[in-house]
């Protein structure tokens, strides 16, 4: 399967962001799109208010077990219930920030697919790994701990993304010739476990995509659409990103 062939897909992640007002906007004035997969992840305490929306909706994260003393925490069976599709896991501020190691996200994303939703699984180096050199390796631990926990089935049943951490909320873009290279490659690394999912699975790029530089992102031959941040707070910006993927 080409880049031609695979359906195109945009996810919106707000962060710690969002508003009664901010959620009105995008459910009024965002449109279908026939040619793109259009998803947006907001806080969880707004994803029951996306309920007639015309895209798709998915939480930012969630726990790997299905209920019990884990305060705070929210369940999939909780963030199906209130309409999603998709979630986010592994985000580079979940592995950073909260200390979600490889082996935790990759039970996640288990549990993700078991319970019938599609991950969005996040993986991607930081700086210092960029400059020294060991990018693959890095990216090639990540996915090879969720295979080891879920098998070669996950690669159908995901969207990846890949999230240079040294290009998020720093203004900072790899070039689309950086963000191929690490895009091919990992699916050359998914092709070692099922050559016909590879071909399919969609691999996004999570870098500071905004409306000026995803068209030329969204043109190299592995990209097939990207995770965005900030940018995904501007109903106008978020648009234009997601025509610039069809």
């Amino acid at each position: 399967m080409t880049s031609s062939q695979r359906k195109p897909f945009v996810a919106g992640n707000w962060k710690m962001n969002g508003s009664d007002e901010l959620v009105e906007a995008f459910s009024s004035k965002l449109a279908s799109n026939q040619a793109v997969d259009i998803v947006i992840c907001p806080p969880a305490v707004y994803l029951s208010k996306f309920s007639q929306a015309a895209f798709a909706i998915g939480a930012q994260n969630v726990s790997e077990f299905a209920s019990g003393a884990h305060t705070g925490e929210v369940s999939l069976s909780m963030i199906a219930e209130a309409g999603c599709k998709y979630v986010i896991l592994g985000h580079s501020e979940r592995r950073e920030a909260y200390y979600e190691s490889n082996e935790v996200v990759a039970r996640k994303v288990k549990a993700a697919i078991a319970a019938g939703l599609t991950p969005i699984l996040c993986i991607g180096e930081p700086l210092e790994v960029r400059e020294s050199g060991q990018v693959f390796d890095f990216v090639k631990a990540q996915l090879d701990a969720v295979a080891h926990e879920c098998g070669a089935h996950y690669v159908k049943n995901s969207v990846i993304a890949y999230e240079p951490i040294w290009a998020i909320g720093t203004g900072k873009t790899a070039s689309p010739e950086q963000a191929q290279e690490v895009h091919a490659f990992i699916r050359k690394e998914l092709a070692a476990l099922d050559v016909s999912a590879a071909a399919s699975v969609r691999i996004l790029y999570g870098g500071s995509v905004n409306a000026a530089n995803a068209k030329e992102l969204f043109a190299k031959i592995d990209i097939d659409g990207g995770l965005i941040g900030g940018a995904s707070l501007k109903v106008e910006d978020f648009t234009t990103i997601c025509q610039a993927a069809s």
